[in-house]
């Protein structure tokens, strides 16, 4: 088992998300995952830097603590080729600690370029293609790809590392849990459904699997709730108005009846350690062996400071086994 921090790059200022970086490192996470946005989900949240810069960073000043991006999407906002040579870097700048998150993106972040948002069985089709040339790239060598949707002339990465970056496969379903076999080496999910784990396996897979735990840390749980409502109610209102809506002002039209119940419905809130690792225990159970602690409370050095030692929660998180 290993547990990380999941960053919001949303919510904090890049040199923020560096320092808390080195915190986590410092206090016993074996990972940190970071989002690769290009719009915060709500104007309330204010910051979206470049994920990419900030890994650099993030290499420069740690020694240890894997990074991980969760997740980036490799095929409208950035060309495949892009990604293929900034993982190649971090890899390298890292030491050989990075993961490379992929999924299919949100409209939230992709639209900008002005290409169209496609439908979900497009937006599928070009992930495929986006691993694809990804693999094709790190095999060395000028390469080229026609695909259906995205095409690739006469590329090479020079700089390739020894060990080449694993990469999770975001999955919501079947179909991407195989994909995630085919062409990655690891599945990423947001949820505690073991049935994403064994078609992942039943189709050859066999490396990390990571699940994103949803918290609120605060040493007042009301304190908690106002933070996650305040801030991250949009996680509440499922993948299909999150995958759809273009900007931060939709986002907060839409979330505008979400209740402080539903927020503890969705997040363990407030100080207990033992609601958060009730929290974890479905993720454990469904076989998801890399927890990601997704933190919405106010406080990131409280919680962090709470995760941290013999009796932290993520030396508690590691000591779980399935039920």
């Amino acid at each position: 088992m290993q547990v990380g921090l999941k960053l919001a790059t949303e919510a904090f200022p890049p040199e923020e998300i560096v320092r808390q970086t080195v915190r986590a490192e410092e206090a016993g996470f074996d990972f940190v995952e970071l989002s690769d946005h290009y719009h915060p989900w709500l104007e309330a949240q204010g910051h979206s830097g470049f994920t990419w810069s900030m890994l650099g960073a993030m290499a420069a000043r740690t020694e240890r603590i894997g990074l991980v991006t969760g997740v980036t999407c490799p095929m409208i906002r950035y060309h495949p080729a892009i990604i293929a040579q900034a993982a190649a870097t971090v890899q390298i700048l890292s030491g050989g600690r990075f993961t490379l998150g992929i999924g299919a993106g949100e409209r939230l972040n992709e639209h900008v370029v002005g290409t169209g948002w496609p439908a979900v069985h497009v937006r599928h089709e070009m992930l495929r293609e986006a691993l694809q040339i990804i693999r094709q790239l790190w095999q060395g060598g000028y390469q080229t790809f026609e695909g259906k949707h995205l095409q690739l002339e006469d590329a090479r990465v020079f700089d390739l590392p020894e060990q080449l970056p694993v990469i999770a496969v975001a999955s919501g379903g079947h179909n991407a849990s195989e994909l995630a076999a085919e062409y990655g080496d690891g599945l990423f999910a947001t949820e505690p459904r073991e049935d994403l784990v064994t078609a992942f396996r039943d189709a050859g897979g066999s490396g990390p699997l990571y699940a994103e735990v949803p918290m609120a840390w605060a040493t007042d749980e009301e304190a908690a709730v106002q933070e996650a409502l305040e801030t991250s109610r949009w996680a509440v209102t499922g993948w299909k108005v999150m995958s759809e809506l273009p900007n931060p002002v939709n986002f907060d039209a839409a979330s505008q009846t979400v209740k402080p119940d539903d927020i503890r419905a969705q997040f363990s809130c407030g100080p207990d350690p033992e609601k958060h690792l009730q929290q974890v225990q479905p993720y454990v159970d469904a076989g998801f062996d890399h927890i990601v602690l997704q933190n919405a409370g106010p406080d990131p050095d409280g919680f962090i400071d709470a995760c941290t030692g013999a009796d932290g929660l993520v030396a508690r998180v590691k000591a779980l086994s399935p039920s």
